[in-house]
């Protein structure tokens, strides 16, 4: 029998939820930190962790996350807001293309300590904004060029999403990121500091691949800094690392990644690596747990509707895959009319929505499923609930377990 999908502090939850109560998203912060300290410990001292908020912004796992992180990643003014006051006075870098003037004004007022600039058009406008806002005797922001540098052919293979080596909204080719250098390190630009470089360049990745992908933006940094003469010590790589959905057990070796960037590390002096995992810190560590309320027979194969759907949980419909799951029998059948069940082991479990695409698992494995059992959905921690359509159809928002959450935060802090 293959290992439970489920704590087992998610597994009572899952019994004890009332039909009212669902669905319902649980979270086992416990799990999260404990996730997140091995990470933490996986990394060498010298490279820093951000978690990007946009995986999962609930305040809960932020704060969960808190003492196991450098900073957090936001890119929006309404996460930078909300990230703020969620875990106040911790780090923030604001990254995300076509910020605007009205953002950047909040993220200087607010004293946000980097800046991910997408464009010289944003780094013109920053300089604009930060010598109408800077407050003299306040450290300056920390500017970090977001570059889209070539890569060796083949490098970003079998990444889900691709956002750089190609043309794409995010980050600055090598000419552009010139120009902005210039501009930034000129003397008349008060409240603002360049610091670095960014790049993300794809999401989806195996270690060995990352470590190649951190190696062309380090490369590419250096040429900068060289060029420019300009002392360029910050370099984030971004996150990206891979979540199997189709293998649940299987893990991002953080180890061996930790390892090649301490080793490039080593390769430059003085740098400052940064990573910022997000759905790879997250998504273990929620559920998104339904009731079953039909059971049909349809062309020859059991069909199962469950309360909810894609509206609460968008992950599988926009990743394309099937969300594992584990079933959670119910005994009790408290109505007067028979109880569905299905004919054979396998099942395609969909949610209440009218549309064909409201599939979160074909070939479900579940010998006699019935009406009323739980429906247990892993790996629904990041991406999910914060990126669904939630009022098609206007069916009542989900409810919000979350369990736990004590560990103790390393010693050293991080």
């Amino acid at each position: 029998m293959p290992p439970s999908l489920l704590t087992p502090a998610v597994r009572v939850e899952a019994q004890t939820l009332t039909t009212g109560e669902l669905p319902c998203y649980v979270h086992d912060l416990t799990a999260l930190q404990r996730h997140a300290a091995t990470v933490r410990a996986a990394l060498p001292r010298t490279v820093e962790l951000y978690y990007a908020a946009k995986a999962n912004p609930e305040r809960e796992v932020l704060a969960a996350l808190a003492p196991w992180t450098d900073g957090f990643e936001v890119s929006s003014g309404g996460e930078l807001a909300h990230v703020r006051a969620a875990v106040p006075g911790h780090p923030l870098a604001f990254s995300g293309p076509g910020k605007t003037a009205d953002e950047l004004v909040a993220a200087l007022a607010a004293g946000v300590e980097r800046v991910h600039a997408e464009s010289l058009h944003e780094v013109r406008m920053l300089r604009a904004l930060a010598a109408r806002t800077h407050v003299p005797g306040r450290a300056p922001t920390r500017v970090l060029l977001r570059i889209n540098p070539a890569v060796p052919d083949g490098t970003l293979a079998g990444s889900a999403l691709t956002m750089g080596g190609r043309p794409t909204p995010f980050g600055m080719g090598a000419e552009e990121a010139s120009e902005a250098l210039r501009l930034l390190a000129g003397d008349d630009c008060p409240g603002l500091e360049p610091a670095g470089v960014h790049a993300h360049l794809a999401s989806g990745l195996p270690a060995g691949a990352l470590l190649r992908v951190a190696e062309a933006i380090v490369v590419a940094a250096a040429e900068l800094s060289r060029r420019h003469r300009t002392a360029l010590p910050e370099v984030g790589v971004g996150g990206g690392m891979a979540v199997d959905y189709t293998r649940p057990g299987d893990r991002f070796d953080w180890t061996a990644y930790g390892t090649g960037l301490d080793a490039l590390a080593r390769r430059h002096p003085g740098l400052r690596l940064r990573v910022e995992p997000g759905r790879a810190l997250t998504a273990y560590c929620g559920w998104y747990v339904t009731e079953v309320l039909d059971v049909k027979r349809s062309h020859g194969e059991d069909v199962a509707v469950v309360r909810g759907g894609t509206h609460h949980l968008r992950t599988p419909a926009a990743k394309g895959h099937d969300q594992p799951a584990e079933v959670v029998p119910v005994e009790s059948w408290p109505h007067p009319w028979p109880r569905p069940a299905a004919a054979d082991g396998r099942v395609t479990v969909t949610g209440q929505l009218c549309t064909p695409k409201d599939v979160l698992a074909r070939g479900l494995a579940a010998p006699g499923l019935r009406a009323g059992d739980r429906v247990v959905f892993a790996l629904a921690g990041a991406y999910a609930w914060n990126i669904s359509h939630r009022d098609f159809l206007m069916h009542p928002p989900p409810g919000f377990r979350f369990l736990g959450g004590s560990e103790t935060p390393p010693a050293t802090g991080c």
